[in-house]
């Protein structure tokens, strides 16, 4: 049963060795990641399941202690899903994060998650929402308590130096998602448009309706914790409880 989920955005621009001189432009959304993160702790779930949207070759399950790195940014930074590097098993690697788990390794490895043990899943932008949710409801049933850390950002074409340039349904798509995140409206979510999600280049649309399809029945309460579209793409962070 989901009794917790976190909702945070996830570029890599969130990890300021990435960000650089830009670090300080991102300090309050990683401020209410941290903040979701601890609604997600206090949850003390038997398991933490943390979703991401992924490309083919991330797709998937991630065992803990799957690594993932930021070299292909530029950065000689590595991170651990689950464990801090000097703690990780070189066995237990697998194939390597995509990014979006990349950057919640690093969000969890930054707030000391020891609460559960906990597993990665990589999800394609193809994937139909029906699936996404039957997906969600095989997540919450393996065990008791089951907590979610749900990676993913908005659209990308909030203004003219967006990377998916100026689109004017970005802005209402990004508001109903904020809205339907802070108020944990399953139904909205699951209502989500797959075909605008992608011409709005809305990663998050899969990863969010595998919450949905947690959350179905579970009566959990929501809060927007942030709401911002720096560089033209939306990022929101909520948490469930």
């Amino acid at each position: 049963m989901l009794v917790a989920a976190a909702v945070c955005p996830c570029p890599p621009l969130l990890v300021p060795e990435v960000a650089a001189g830009a670090a300080p432009e991102l300090h309050a959304a990683r401020a209410a990641c941290t903040d979701a993160i601890g609604v997600l702790a206090a949850a003390r779930p038997d398991r933490l399941v943390v979703v991401g949207p992924a490309e083919p070759s991330g797709q998937g399950s991630h065992a803990q202690g799957a690594r993932g790195s930021f070299r292909g940014f530029g950065v000689d930074l590595d991170v651990r899903l689950g464990c801090p590097q000097d703690e990780a098993d070189g066995e237990a690697a697998g194939r390597e994060l995509p990014p979006s788990l990349a950057v919640a390794a690093w969000l969890l490895e930054r707030t000391r998650w020891s609460t559960a043990p906990l597993e990665g899943l990589g999800v394609g932008e193809p994937l139909a929402a029906e699936r996404c949710t039957q997906l969600g409801g095989e997540i919450a049933g393996r065990a008791d308590r089951v907590a979610l850390l749900v990676m993913g950002d908005a659209s990308a074409c909030r203004t003219l130096k967006a990377p998916g340039y100026l689109d004017e349904r970005a802005a209402g798509f990004d508001e109903e998602v904020g809205r339907a995140l802070g108020a944990a409206d399953v139904a909205a979510l699951k209502a989500l448009d797959a075909e605008l999600a992608r011409e709005l280049q809305a990663a998050g649309r899969a990863p969010w309706q595998v919450l949905a399809g947690a959350a179905d029945g579970a009566a959990l309460s929501g809060e927007l914790l942030y709401e911002d579209a720096p560089y033209g793409v939306g990022y929101l962070v909520a948490a469930w409880s």
